[in-house]
């Protein structure tokens, strides 16, 4: 019998990098996300396969447990840093959970990703997410375990709402709230044709002297709390302006507005690490023709966009 998990994508909209440290961020799951399928086979052999968004699959491996260690099977020369990766959230997974995956049971998996693999939604996010699912094991442990992180990515694949999420002593605080602004219309991601290395950011964000960082949490708190009740699009650019300074201030980096777009009329906000993946955006449709006329095509609606 094949066996089906799912994972929704995310986006940070407020409090990048100072969720690593308590502060309550406003975060969104994705329409697109990941799927993840199972099925026993009759070999001792998992033979994994994973998907892009057109069906082309971009990687394949084959794994055996021997002697309680899962491994790369003899023969496979597939790409061993992925390999290694994978072999790494699976035996986290199986620490927290002995009894997943025995000696002498084989699998053929398939993951299927929904959105580019590229754009920064998730890829690993959801797939520590559908294998936490799959060994019954709780997802932000084997995130802890295995790539480390805030969790919010992890919350955001397993609901299907906005969230305001936090860290208090090291555990998740969730809570769905109502994100529907009547001004959606003019809010769009823009794609900046590069995809940000989140554990370069954490590192680097870790790496600084917080002696703002009080004041910049008092201040974040509030600004997400606005963001979330704010009615006008007036109120809500001068919201996330005024968060860019703080967190560009933090961590010692111009914003994303300063550098690339410092002519343009609306607002652009970063979104989670700094330098890559989407950036919010206002403005009319029309207003997204000074992106794509600066190279950057890949441009969606807050509501083809957003759960």
């Amino acid at each position: 019998m094949k066996k089906s998990f799912y994972s929704h994508g995310k986006l940070l909209l407020t409090a990048e990098y100072l969720v690593l440290d308590g502060v309550k961020a406003l975060a969104i799951p994705t329409k697109k996300g990941q799927w993840l399928f199972i099925e026993e086979n009759d070999t001792d052999q998992i033979n994994w396969r994973s998907y892009d968004e057109e069906g082309h699959c971009w990687f394949e491996t084959k794994l055996i447990l021997e002697n309680n260690i899962l491994q790369q099977a003899q023969g496979d020369i597939d790409d061993h840093d992925i390999t290694n990766t994978l072999i790494n959230i699976l035996t986290a997974a199986k620490e927290l959970n002995p009894n997943f995956i025995s000696y002498g049971k084989g699998y053929n998996i398939e993951s299927r990703l929904e959105f580019h693999r590229e754009w920064g939604l998730g890829s690993s996010s959801t797939l520590i997410n559908n294998i936490a699912q799959w060994a019954k094991v709780d997802a932000f442990e084997l995130l802890e375990n295995s790539f480390g992180g805030s969790g919010y990515d992890i919350a955001c694949a397993k609901n299907d709402f906005p969230i305001v999420y936090a860290r208090k002593e090291g555990k998740p605080i969730v809570t769905t709230v109502k994100f529907d602004p009547i001004f959606k219309e003019q809010l769009f991601f823009v794609y900046l044709n590069q995809k940000q290395d989140s554990k370069a950011s954490i590192k680097h964000y870790q790496s600084l002297p917080l002696k703002d960082f009080d004041k910049a949490e008092m201040v974040v708190n509030e600004i997400t709390t606005k963001i979330i009740d704010c009615t006008t699009l007036d109120e809500f650019e001068a919201l996330i302006d005024q968060h860019e300074e703080v967190i560009s201030k933090i961590i010692k980096t111009p914003t994303i507005k300063s550098l690339l777009f410092s002519d343009y009329s609306g607002s652009v906000k970063s979104l989670g690490g700094w330098g890559g993946d989407f950036v919010l955006v206002t403005g009319s449709e029309n207003h997204m023709n000074y992106f794509k006329e600066k190279g950057y095509s890949t441009i969606l609606p807050f509501s083809e966009m957003v759960l």
